[in-house]
């Protein structure tokens, strides 16, 4: 390009403004209108996208709701299923005792928490993820941090899930329940609280043992079924065996006829023989099924009874398997001899006993002269 070309173009540019303040541009009406004309174009090519995103993210959760209702009145029917009576199979008076209505109540309400709570929490979950990906939100970073936190919380409260997972399938097995008297291991008492982590004990001195359901290893249940009292009776070998049947048997009857006791007796008295047979001694064993909890109130009872019907038959008890008999204490002081007045050598009788002294001769005293 020559010189003078440049120099003309230099002459033709603008030059700036004295001022130097920038200038306002103001939309003008036709601007607007090619703004409006724009919008309504990207909108009438992405609202059936819009539309589609909606009704999909709509029929998630229409399904998700219809299923998840679906689902609990499943587990409400069989919630209902399990509180109903369930007939002895033999039609006996013992197996419709065993049905107790108001723990199959506590049982099924709880199990019914449960169920229904996963059921809800798995539902809304998979529906609100399935909700998130009809917005074309890519999951695959949600899911991988999901999972890496799960793990991280998985091994830091391992405690509390095992806690958690115990309590669940301890509620499905119906192990224990409120008002029963269990041995945990741990902890023995009566069942005051059962929880998904912690079991709630009371003690036999009042005290309340706060048990995780994930350190129980073994569970003795003394509430379910029946119980069993059993006393053993010591009494002497030469005591005559029919006449103790006989009377261990009149105290059994008379005890089933009377109340509260034909209450907690769900099975006769039963004497069931000798127990052991010593050489001073000899054990009876009595037996008797009892409501659960009660075995040990129908014991001492039955103690009572058979204390006092024994010595009216004069049958003695003794202390004992191996129970010696009395015998007098002999004297230490018999085969020592009594005292003496003559070990004493002051007194009269060992003076009068010791023998005389023989005299000397006294010498003849001089004549004077």
């Amino acid at each position: 390009m020559s010189l003078p070309a440049v120099l003309l173009a230099a002459d033709s540019s603008p030059s700036p403004t004295p001022s130097g303040s920038p200038t306002v541009t103001v939309p003008s009406l036709q601007d607007a209108q090619e703004s409006a004309t724009n919008a309504a174009s990207w909108v009438e090519q992405n609202w059936s996208t819009w539309l589609a995103i909606g009704l999909r993210v709509l029929l998630i959760l229409v399904i998700a709701a219809v299923l998840r209702k679906f689902v609990l009145r499943a587990i409400s029917k069989l919630i209902e299923r399990m509180n109903r009576t369930v007939e002895s199979p033999e039609g006996s008076t013992l197996g419709g005792l065993l049905v107790n209505a108001e723990r199959r109540r506590q049982r099924s309400q709880a199990i019914g928490s449960v169920l229904s709570s996963m059921a809800s929490f798995l539902i809304l979950g998979t529906a609100a993820l399935m909700a998130l990906s009809a917005f074309e939100i890519n999951l695959a970073p949600l899911l991988a941090s999901a999972g890496v936190a799960g793990v991280a919380i998985g091994f830091g409260a391992r405690n509390l899930v095992t806690d958690f997972l115990s309590g669940v399938f301890m509620i499905l097995e119906d192990q224990y329940g409120v008002g029963d008297q269990i041995d945990a291991g741990v902890a023995t008492g009566e069942v005051i609280e059962v929880g998904l982590r912690v079991t709630k004990l009371r003690g036999d001195n009042g005290e309340i043992w706060y048990v995780r359901n994930g350190e129980v290893k073994r569970i003795g249940n003394l509430s379910q079924g029946w119980a069993t009292a059993g006393v053993d009776v010591t009494v002497k070998a030469t005591e005559d065996l029919d006449r103790v049947k006989a009377t261990l048997d009149e105290v059994a009857e008379k005890m089933s006829k009377e109340e509260p006791w034909n209450e907690l007796l769900w099975s006769p008295i039963e004497v069931l023989g000798l127990d052991s047979v010593l050489l001073d001694s000899m054990v009876v064993r009595v037996s008797a099924k009892t409501m659960p909890g009660k075995a040990l109130t129908v014991e001492r009872e039955l103690r009572w009874r058979i204390k006092r019907a024994f010595d009216a038959a004069d049958i003695r008890i003794v202390g004992g398997a191996t129970a010696p008999a009395e015998e007098d204490a002999a004297d230490p002081a018999a085969a020592v001899a009594a005292p003496s007045v003559f070990s004493n050598a002051d007194s009269p009788q060992s003076a009068a006993a010791s023998p005389i002294a023989p005299q000397r001769a006294v010498a003849a005293a001089p004549t004077p002269k």
